[in-house]
C-alpha cells in the first residue's frame, strides 16, 4: 500500500499472485502451477486461468514474500529451474510493484514429462 497526496494505492494479493504465476510460466522447465494442498504428494496441474492458486503472497510492512507451488518438467535440473523461477519472479514483481521482494520460495510439487500435461 502506498499513500500519495491524492489518496492511497493498494494492490490486491490476487493481482500480485497473477503477476508471479505469469512469470513462473515463462520459465524454462516449468510444466505448470500446482495446488499447495496436496494429499500424499500427488500434484495436480491447475487449469489455465487458475494459476494464481499455486501462489501464496504475504505482505508485511512493505515486504513481499511469495510461495510458489510448481510442477517441473522431468529431466531438467530442478535446482536450476527453481533458481530461474526465483530470479524471474523477483524481477517481475519488483518492476511492477516498485517495492522489494524479500523472498521467493519455490516448492516443487511434482515432476512431469512433456507428454503427461
Amino acid at each position: 500500500m502506498e499513500e500519495t497526496k491524492f489518496g492511497k494505492i493498494e494492490v490486491a494479493t490476487s493481482a500480485i499472485a497473477s503477476l508471479a504465476a505469469q512469470a513462473v510460466l515463462e520459465c524454462y522447465g516449468v510444466v505448470g502451477m500446482a495446488s499447495k494442498d496436496l494429499a500424499a504428494g500427488i500434484a495436480e496441474t491447475l487449469q489455465p486461468g487458475s494459476h494464481h492458486r499455486g501462489v501464496d503472497v504475504h505482505i508485511d510492512a512493505d515486504r513481499v514474500v511469495v510461495d510458489l507451488y510448481v510442477v517441473i518438467r522431468y529431466g531438467t535440473r530442478i535446482t536450476m529451474v527453481a533458481h530461474n523461477i526465483q530470479s524471474g519472479v523477483k524481477y517481475a514483481l519488483e518492476q511492477a510493484l516498485g517495492i522489494p521482494v524479500t523472498s521467493v520460495n519455490v516448492h516443487v510439487q511434482d515432476l512431469r514429462g512433456s507428454q503427461e500435461i
